[in-house]
């Protein structure tokens, strides 16, 4: 039986690859940093919350992933944790550059101490590419992150290829784009939206204010993603991958086709706030998922469309029962 370990277990990625690792008969242990509002909410909408481990500890905390990987002794670790918000990493930048850059660090190094024949997952992002260097990213496009979340995701990209390269550690690199689900965090524009629209349907809601609605973006399911991530530490050989649907689509595409379902028209529902606006914008990402598709022989199953359906759904669901 193998064994995975997971940081942001109780995260919207978290909580579907554990999903899938339970599947696929391993033993799921998950890093769980104590808040004081209840986390655990992902994993019991999947229904696993009673078929994982967790244990207490911290990403900026390096002695306790010591601690914990000794224990476990996974045979995988799959790092998801991070202060992922963009926009919360300008509020927080330091913060974001210790959890999200520094703490990549902190596991390498633990994997490093304790068993070097771990295999390493490290989630990285779109918005390492920012400001855009070609109009379609592929693994080999330049980077130029355009905010401090995306520098923080840069460093444990890097430090990720270095500890590959320099202690022979099985160490892949998922360079994820976005990815939504009925599980997504309420402060990503996706869910932001289909909550919108759920609460305006049903009338506990006049509008929905959002930020630079003619941003693209290339959006897929977090549920397809994981299973990208679980392919890439089963390859003999560590590399990284861009995970995407090749397809972009603005904000304001998004939210008409979030309208549309419920029969209304969002053009009469969204207000423009400048106070959403980012200090630097990323105005446009589009993804090339082609050596992820060849070499993992994987690909994307979900539309967008059904993506942003399900999420309607979901959410219509959790206002009509008051959540």
């Amino acid at each position: 039986m193998k064994t995975a370990f997971i940081t942001g277990i109780t995260g919207q990625d978290g909580a579907y690859l554990a999903k899938l690792l339970l599947e696929k008969g391993y033993k799921v242990h998950g890093l769980l940093a104590r808040r004081s509002t209840n986390t655990l909410w992902r994993l019991e909408y999947l229904g696993i919350e009673n078929e994982v481990e967790l244990h207490d500890g911290d990403l900026t905390d390096v002695t306790s992933l010591i601690r914990i990987i000794s224990k476990v002794k996974p045979t995988e670790v799959y790092n998801l944790g991070a202060q992922s918000f963009v926009g919360t990493s300008w509020e927080q930048p330091i913060l974001t550059a210790n959890v999200t850059g520094v703490g990549v660090l902190n596991v390498l190094e633990a994997i490093r101490l304790v068993d070097p024949s771990i295999r390493f997952y490290q989630a990285s992002t779109s918005e390492m590419f920012g400001l855009i260097q070609e109009p379609m990213q592929s693994e080999k496009t330049p980077f130029y992150p355009r905010s401090p979340y995306g520098v923080a995701k840069l460093f444990g990209h890097w430090i990720t290829v270095n500890y590959r390269e320099s202690f022979n550690i099985h160490a892949s690199s998922g360079i994820l784009f976005n990815h939504e689900s009925p599980l997504r965090g309420i402060e990503f524009v996706t869910r932001k939206v289909t909550d919108a629209v759920a609460r305006i349907k049903l009338g506990k809601q006049k509008e929905l204010r959002l930020g630079n609605i003619d941003a693209k973006r290339d959006w897929g399911f977090a549920g397809d993603y994981v299973e990208a991530m679980w392919l890439m530490l089963q390859q003999d050989i560590p590399d990284d991958y861009v995970v995407a649907t090749g397809r972009t689509t603005t904000v304001r595409d998004m939210c008409k086709i979030a309208f549309d379902y419920v029969g209304l028209n969002y053009e009469d529902y969204v207000v423009i706030d400048p106070k959403f606006y980012r200090p630097a914008e990323v105005d446009v990402l589009l993804g090339n998922p082609e050596k992820t598709m060849k070499k993992l022989g994987w690909e994307p199953k979900t539309s967008l469309e059904e993506l942003i359906h399900m999420m309607v759904n979901a959410d219509l669901e959790r206002v009509k029962a008051g959540r």
